[in-house]
């Protein structure tokens, strides 16, 4: 589909079009790979500097760990799309039969799985970026500290939006014990990095102010 390749102004007319696809979560995917690339900005622009040689090590492996970071939001753009497309089909099928309603019924808890797979996966990979960036907030330059304070917000705003893409997903499984795991996760999720990455955020600007 190509959505992670298309030029900014592309992705976003494709974003407010009646499309299926993209939408919140491949969208709060590439808010993840930005929020994670300015992260990893703060890392580039101090690595190389006297000022802060004892930290040059840590600072590539951040930076490492960010790179690949980017990758996958970038996959998990296009992987958001991939499986929504099956679940806007199951949607669509019929259901006057009680053997096409429970056909419809078997199809749906299979793609509603599918479908949940991608914003989880998204709402991992912010977790993992905002602890990155509080890294880079702590000891990278101090003339990039206002980067890491944006890339924390994006990556809660991206945690955020995967999550809600998850909720509206479980609500419709008919499986409610597997329903209700998914969204014990996603809360601890919400639950621990948003108030990290408001602690990054905030240090940020208190140092700006």
């Amino acid at each position: 589909m190509g959505f992670s390749t298309s030029t900014c102004t592309e992705f976003v007319e494709v974003l407010a079009s009646k499309a299926p696809v993209p939408g919140g979560g491949g969208a709060s995917a590439l808010v993840g790979a930005v929020g994670t690339a300015l992260g990893n900005m703060v890392g580039s622009l101090t690595v190389g500097k006297k000022k802060y040689a004892d930290v040059e090590d840590e600072m590539w492996e951040l930076k490492a760990k960010c790179d690949q970071l980017q990758k996958d939001f970038l996959r998990l753009i296009e992987r958001d799309a991939e499986v929504f497309e099956p679940l806007s089909k199951a949607y669509g099928m019929p259901k006057e039969t009680e053997e096409e309603k429970a056909e419809k019924a078997r199809v749906m808890e299979i793609v509603l799985k599918d479908a949940c797979s991608v914003p989880m996966e998204i709402m991992e990979k912010c977790c993992e970026a905002i602890e990155l960036i509080v890294e880079f907030g702590a000891k990278g330059s101090k003339l990039a500290i206002s980067d890491a304070g944006v890339g924390a917000a994006f990556c809660k705003a991206a945690l955020q939006g995967a999550s809600l893409n998850v909720y509206i997903n479980t609500k419709s499984m008919a499986d409610r014990e597997y329903a209700e795991e998914l969204n014990k996760k996603a809360d601890a999720m919400l639950e621990k990095y948003t108030k990290m990455a408001d602690e990054t955020f905030e240090s940020v600007l208190g140092r700006l102010k």
